[in-house]
């Protein structure tokens, strides 16, 4: 009890929108007694694991959120356990059953053990000795959610609310017993809850069913890897496709579906001892390698059909990352080779060797793929553009050609890279292929760089750009002849040529329109002399920049002006005066020597 109580820290930085839910929870109804009570347990469950900490996977957050809010709640209803001093066990039974807020109590302290639970299974991974007390813990949220499905069936409370307290029982003991390995035990108590959730979402209207059926999605993973284990091998599929299309599961079954897919793969990687890539057969001896190139296929197949672009950038990322350790385990080959890895020859053939041919191979799945990663961001970038111009949002970060420009540079770079791989350089179908791919790519970049000029009216540079966008697919169209295939992957140059044919019209026309709008301002009404307002008061002319920060009123600092000098007095009776003479003066002092000088120091007069 201790430990689950630490998370109660802070209970009053919940502030009034926490004890806002102790008043009523959402479909609760109480009232005299025979009145139904009512609970929504999972939205409240929901509700309150998104809002407190679940979100992003703080399970410690979340159970501080439970244990502050039990405290309210005992404090609302007078259910206190004692005193500071003294603890006294009270239960809650069915004759003090009067407010759905004693159901709230039980849901929440199973809530609380589940948290707990949950964040042990994060910290066992690096303490295994804290599995113990995760299945403790496991096993106290399921009492809780027992002693909630006993006092639902008592007649005051409502058939929704027995329904979901029973699909919650069941939910729970699925758990327990998945962490236990039960795998029958928990495949039956899965398809309990499933049952209980998939009725509930046909009795009631649409926006109440999304809650049970994103409920029966995440526990449909668990159901399948029970029967896998049980020994349904078609299971293994199915769970592999809802992996797929997720981009990645998450959650109990995340690290067991992750280990049994690697399981499934190493044992199919026993039989693979070689693959083929553009007439050359090289053997695979890495496992890591062979792991991969099984699992290629099925992540392809799931980028192609992936729901929407976050999914399939996710599961780009883990493809791209999954080869990066393919291509590390054989660079690890590689290095005892170091003279040869460069240079190697086999007999007089002139080929590289089989492993550097395979590091090739890595190499040009993980540039492929790359390029088709920046392609789809690319094309999304597209849609936004499209968008923007039809209904253009201010306040808001929008897509600009500079983005997609920067893209297909990538695009370009990675290109270059493949025309580089050792094994390839004497290939010349492989490399007018790569070369017929640059020219595509290049003309898609020139589109969207002529774009850019045309949105700051350099109207010159954006049509020379667009001729040699044509310039670019006329060359594609020219040599497609025998890569046609290998083409079709690419975006459709005929398109872009229809494109940029309909765009050097606009152009033109604004290019004129923008023309005759500068004629117009420089009309003799408009035109600007230069001169400040003070100094064309006679003459009338619209001179925009009066109303701008910049406004010309004077001239300032102003220039220099002549003015008068200011008048000068000479003394001329000056030159007349006659001094008194001072010979007597000077004589006396030159004889009283040195002794009138000290005299004289300090201030002594003879």
């Amino acid at each position: 009890m201790a430990a689950e109580r630490q998370g109660g820290r802070g209970g009053a930085g919940g502030g009034a929108e926490e004890n806002k839910e102790n008043e009523r929870p959402p479909g609760g109804r109480a009232g005299s007694l025979g009145d139904s009570l009512g609970l929504e347990i999972l939205q409240i469950v929901k509700e309150s694991q998104q809002q407190h900490g679940l979100r992003h996977g703080d399970f410690q957050r979340y159970r501080g959120y439970c244990s502050r809010r039990l405290r309210r709640l005992r404090k609302t209803l007078n259910f206190k356990m004692g005193n500071r001093h003294k603890f006294t066990g009270k239960k809650v039974t069915e004759e003090i059953l009067s407010d759905n807020r004693y159901l709230l109590l039980i849901l929440m302290d199973a809530e609380r053990a589940w948290s707990y639970a949950m964040q042990l299974k994060q910290e066992a991974n690096t303490e295994p000795r804290k599995r113990f007390h995760l299945l403790s813990r496991l096993r106290k949220a399921v009492k809780h959610a027992e002693e909630l499905e006993r006092l639902c069936e008592s007649n005051r409370v409502d058939a929704k609310t027995k329904l979901e307290a029973q699909a919650y029982m069941a939910y729970l003991t699925g758990m327990l017993r998945f962490e236990h390995q039960e795998w029958k035990a928990a495949m039956e108590a899965f398809n309990k809850c499933k049952t209980i959730y998939e009725k509930l979402a046909n009795a009631f209207t649409e926006e109440q069913a999304v809650l049970y059926n994103q409920r029966v999605e995440e526990i449909s993973p668990n159901i399948r890897y029970c029967a896998y284990n049980i020994g349904d091998q078609s299971a293994m599929n199915e769970l592999m496709q809802m992996r797929l299309r997720s981009g990645g599961t998450e959650g109990l079954l995340a690290e067991k579906l992750e280990a049994l897919i690697t399981q499934t793969r190493a044992k199919q990687a026993a039989t693979m001892s070689e693959v083929e890539w553009r007439g050359r057969t090289v053997p695979v001896k890495i496992d890591k390698v062979r792991i991969f190139l099984l699992g290629l296929a099925d992540n392809e197949a799931a980028i192609v059909q992936a729901e929407n672009e976050e999914t399939k950038e996710r599961l780009f990322e883990s493809l791209l990352s999954e080869c990066r350790d393919a291509i590390q385990a054989v660079r690890e080959d590689l290095k005892p080779d170091q003279k040869q890895r460069e240079h190697s020859l086999e007999g007089d053939s002139g080929k590289v060797s089989n492993i550097q041919y395979l590091h090739s191979y890595l190499t040009y799945i993980k540039l492929s793929t790359a390029i088709k990663r920046n392609e789809s961001m690319a094309k999304s970038l597209q849609k936004a553009l499209l968008q923007q111009q039809r209904s253009e949002e201010d306040g808001k970060r929008t897509a600009r050609p500079q983005d997609l420009i920067r893209l297909y540079d990538i695009i370009l770079q990675n290109l270059v890279e493949l025309t580089q791989l050792p094994g390839l350089e004497e290939d010349k179908n492989f490399q007018k292929e790569i070369g017929l791919k640059t020219l595509v790519y290049k003309a898609y970049r020139c589109f969207f760089i002529a774009q850019s000029y045309v949105l700051v009216k350099k109207w010159s540079e954006a049509l020379v750009l667009y001729e040699r966008v044509l310039k670019y697919a006329g060359e594609v169209q020219s040599g497609a002849g025998a890569f046609t295939n290998s083409l079709k992957e690419l975006p459709d140059v005929q398109d872009l040529i229809t494109q940029v044919n309909a765009e050097k019209y606009s152009l033109q026309a604004a290019a004129i329109l923008d023309a005759n709008d500068n004629h117009e301002t420089e009309s003799p009404s408009q035109v600007k002399d230069g001169k400040p307002l003070s100094e064309r008061f006679e003459t009338f002319c619209l001179d925009p920049s009066l109303v701008s920060k910049q406004v010309s009123l004077v001239h300032f600092p102003p220039g220099f002006q002549p003015i008068p000098c200011k008048p000068l007095f000479f003394d001329l009776a000056f030159n007349h005066v006659t001094f008194p003479p001072l010979e007597d003066k000077v004589e006396q002092k030159a004889k009283s020597g040195l002794t009138g000088y000290i005299k004289g120091i300090f201030g002594f007069k003879s």
